[in-house]
C-alpha cells in the first residue's frame, strides 16, 4: 500500500442535516501533510471499502484533515459505515491528498456548489478569502437544515460573498442562477462540484451565456455512463515502456487487472475512474478516455494518461510509463 498514512478519528459531529464532518488527526499529534482545496484522500474502511472523500474547512491548518459525508440512501457501504458505526478513538489508514481539482490563477472566481458538494469549494472560498482574490460562492440545497457549513458561510468574508439557494423555496438551480453566471471574462473561472445533474446544468448554461469550457472546472462523484456495452470492447496489449514486457487485455478485462495479475504494482483506489490514483502516462497508442478525471481537453492532448482502472485502447497495442 503505497503514500498510505495511519490517522485517528479525533471528533465526529453533525454538519448540517444529513451529513457528519470527521476530523482526522496523526495518533501521535503530529503535523499531516500539506493539502489544497480541491485535493481529496482515500479513506480505507473495515471490510475492504476505500472511498474518496475532499478535504475541507482551513487548507493552511496541518494538525489534522476534515471531511464532510453525506449520508447516501444508495450507499455501497462507505457512507453508512460512517454514520453508523465510525467513532472517535477509531484508527484508519487514509491515502496522502491527492488533487485533480486544483485552484487555477484567477482575476475573479465564481464558486457554484450542490448538497455536499460544497467540502471542496468550501476550503476554495478560504483559500481565496487568504489570497485576496475575489469570489462569489453560490450554494444549493434543499431546505436551510441541510446546508453544511452554514454558520461559517454566514460570517462575511472581505473579499467574496456566499449566497445559499433552497430549492424548497423555489431557488434551484435551473429557477435561481446567479447573475455571476452571465458575466464571463478571459480571467474568471468557475469552479463546480455536486451531482451529475446539478453539474451538467450550470456547464451548459455557462456555456450559453459565452463561458470558455478552459474556464471551466468541475469534479465528478459518479463515474460516467458507459458508452458502449463490455461484450464490444476489443481485446489490445498493454506494453510496459521501462521493461518491454506486454501481455494481452481481454474484453472482460482491465488493464488494472492484467498488470496486478503478472506482478506489477497499479496504484488502485475507487476502480471508477473517478479518483485519479491510477492516472498513467501513455508513450504510444491511442486512449480509449472512460475516467470522468481528465478534462476533454486532457484527454485530446499531446501529453495522454490513461486510467488503468476502467479505460481502454482503440489500437492493438498501448505503452505506458509505469514503473514494473
Amino acid at each position: 500500500m503505497r503514500n498510505t498514512l495511519e490517522v485517528m478519528v479525533e471528533g465526529i459531529w453533525r454538519q448540517g442535516e444529513g451529513n457528519l464532518a470527521v476530523r482526522l488527526t496523526a495518533p501521535d499529534g503530529a503535523a499531516l501533510p500539506g493539502w489544497s482545496p480541491g485535493a481529496h484522500i482515500d479513506v480505507h474502511l473495515p471490510g475492504g471499502l476505500v472511498r474518496q472523500y475532499s478535504l475541507t474547512g482551513n487548507p493552511a491548518s496541518r494538525r489534522g484533515y476534515l471531511i464532510c459525508v453525506a449520508r447516501d440512501p444508495d450507499s455501497r457501504g462507505g457512507s453508512r459505515y460512517i454514520h453508523e458505526s465510525l467513532r472517535p478513538g477509531q484508527r484508519l489508514t487514509i491515502s496522502t491528498p491527492r488533487n485533480l481539482f486544483p485552484l487555477e490563477k484567477a482575476d475573479r472566481v465564481v464558486l457554484m456548489a450542490a448538497g455536499i458538494g460544497i467540502t471542496p469549494l468550501y476550503a476554495m472560498a478560504r483559500r481565496l478569502e487568504d489570497a485576496g482574490v475575489p469570489f462569489t460562492l453560490h450554494y444549493y440545497v434543499r431546505h436551510p437544515e441541510q446546508a453544511a457549513f452554514r454558520y461559517q458561510l454566514g460570517h462575511p468574508f472581505r473579499f467574496g460573498d456566499c449566497t445559499i439557494y433552497h430549492s424548497s423555496a423555489g431557488e434551484s438551480p435551473r429557477h435561481a442562477l446567479p447573475e455571476a453566471l452571465t458575466r464571463p471574462a478571459t480571467g474568471t473561472r468557475l469552479y463546480l462540484c455536486g451531482p451529475d445533474g446539478f453539474m451538467d446544468h450550470v456547464r451548459q448554461s455557462a456555456l450559453t451565456r459565452g463561458w470558455s469550457p478552459e474556464n471551466i472546472h468541475s469534479e465528478a462523484f459518479q463515474p460516467p455512463a458507459p458508452s458502449a456495452p463490455a461484450s464490444s470492447d476489443n481485446a489490445f496489449t498493454v506494453t510496459l515502456a521501462s521493461t518491454g514486457q506486454r501481455w494481452p487485455v481481454a474484453a472482460d478485462q482491465t488493464i488494472a487487472r492484467v498488470l496486478l495479475d503478472n506482478g506489477i504494482d497499479v496504484p488502485l483506489s475507487c476502480e471508477m475512474g473517478i479518483c485519479g490514483a491510477c492516472l498513467t502516462p501513455v508513450t504510444e497508442g491511442t486512449v480509449d478516455h472512460r475516467d470522468s478525471v481528465q478534462s476533454a481537453a486532457e484527454k485530446s492532448g499531446p501529453r495522454q494518461q490513461v486510467a488503468l482502472c476502467c479505460s481502454r485502447s482503440l489500437t492493438e497495442n498501448l505503452t505506458i510509463s509505469l514503473a514494473p
